[in-house]
């Protein structure tokens, strides 16, 4: 079972070279999530069996000082929701349904007679003056899976920095390298910006609302995905803007690989997918998501990709892009990302 958080589209998207990798290998492969991520998981293998987990329906406030209490109050809706997995799971046992599990991010996807993953990009859970608190519930539950695979390399030029570095003492690791969908390719140009949506609501329709206003009047070339899944793709304008609902990821792999910048949240699977394309961005964190809020930061401080805050954003500020060389990373082979018979043998009994 391959079981990704639906919290926005970024888990379930950066499972698809895992569960390409486990079909590859002669694995059967029940995809297992809800909402949106479960719908994404589908379109892209259609063939595969799939069961519906429960939502831990998570909402962001509008104003982002209060959304660390939004967060507080939905935490017992979120264990709610745990405890029905845990369930779910021993029911798909008792049937013979699974015999391995890799949950990324859902907490109560796991149990003690079978091979238990649990892969994240945050050992360390940033949190604000709360993250010693977030970290350590963390932690304890990556303690109860066993064995905790890190979507990121192992040394110094890594992407998740102090998330998921230095801090893995007492926790089986193994860092997997950088798992992204897509494939660079030297085309020529279509688009000259990419406006790439994604995230829970309300945020997402926030940012989105903003990116119009801005850009509606431009002279550019410029395609927005929305970040919103269904069966087909539709079609909107919005002035200057192309706008389009979702795409698969054949057809975005294509129009980020032919757009010279990318605009997008600092979210770690869309940073994954244009480090490994070696895309330019600007940056644009989910406002007070602390995690986005660093790793925007990490990535200025690199020289690789500028940001702003969601409400300051203006059109004029994209030109600041040309002072940075673009996302990217340095691949030494080192990780067992290269080696994913060596990874899945946890389920084979190695």
């Amino acid at each position: 079972m391959v079981a990704p958080l639906n919290w926005g589209l970024g888990h379930a998207t950066r499972c698809i070279p895992i569960i390409k990798a486990l079909l590859q290998h002669d694995f059967d492969v029940l995809i297992a999530s809800d909402g949106m991520a479960l719908a994404l998981l589908r379109q892209e293998f259609p063939h595969l069996d799939h069961v519906v987990l429960p939502g831990y329906d998570i909402h962001y406030s509008k104003k982002r000082q209060n959304l660390r209490l939004e967060l507080i109050k939905q935490a017992p809706k979120i264990v709610r929701a745990i405890m029905r997995e845990k369930a779910m799971i021993e029911k798909l046992l008792t049937q013979d349904r699974i015999d391995g599990i890799i949950s990324d991010n859902r907490f109560g996807v796991r149990h003690k007679a079978i091979p238990c993953v649990f892969m994240t990009h945050q050992i360390r859970v940033l949190s604000g003056w709360t993250t010693s608190i977030t970290t350590f519930v963390q932690r304890q539950i990556i303690r109860k899976f066993d064995e905790c695979w890190v979507p990121d390399q192992s040394y110094s030029d890594n992407m998740s920095g102090v998330m998921s570095h230095g801090i893995t003492s007492g926790i089986p690791t193994k860092y997997v390298g950088i798992l992204s969908r897509m494939t660079k390719q030297c085309v020529p140009a279509t688009y000259d910006l990419l406006l790439l949506l994604s995230g829970p609501e309300p945020q997402r329709s926030l940012f989105e609302q903003k990116l119009i206003s801005s850009l509606r009047d431009s002279t550019k070339q410029i395609l927005m995905v929305r970040g919103i899944v269904s069966n087909h793709v539709t079609k909107q304008k919005f002035g200057a803007i192309e706008a389009v609902n979702y795409l698969p990821t054949h057809a975005l792999e294509k129009v980020i690989n032919a757009t010279k910048l990318i605009v997008c949240r600092s979210g770690y699977s869309s940073i994954m997918d244009l480090a490994a394309l070696g895309k330019k961005a600007f940056l644009v964190p989910t406002p007070g998501q602390y995690e986005q809020e660093y790793l925007a930061q990490k990535f200025k401080d690199e020289q690789k990709a500028p940001f702003c805050r969601q409400e300051d954003f203006i059109a004029s500020m994209l030109s600041e892009s040309d002072r940075y060389k673009g996302l990217g990373y340095s691949n030494r082979g080192e990780d067992h990302f290269n080696d994913w018979s060596l990874l899945f043998g946890i389920f084979q009994g190695k």
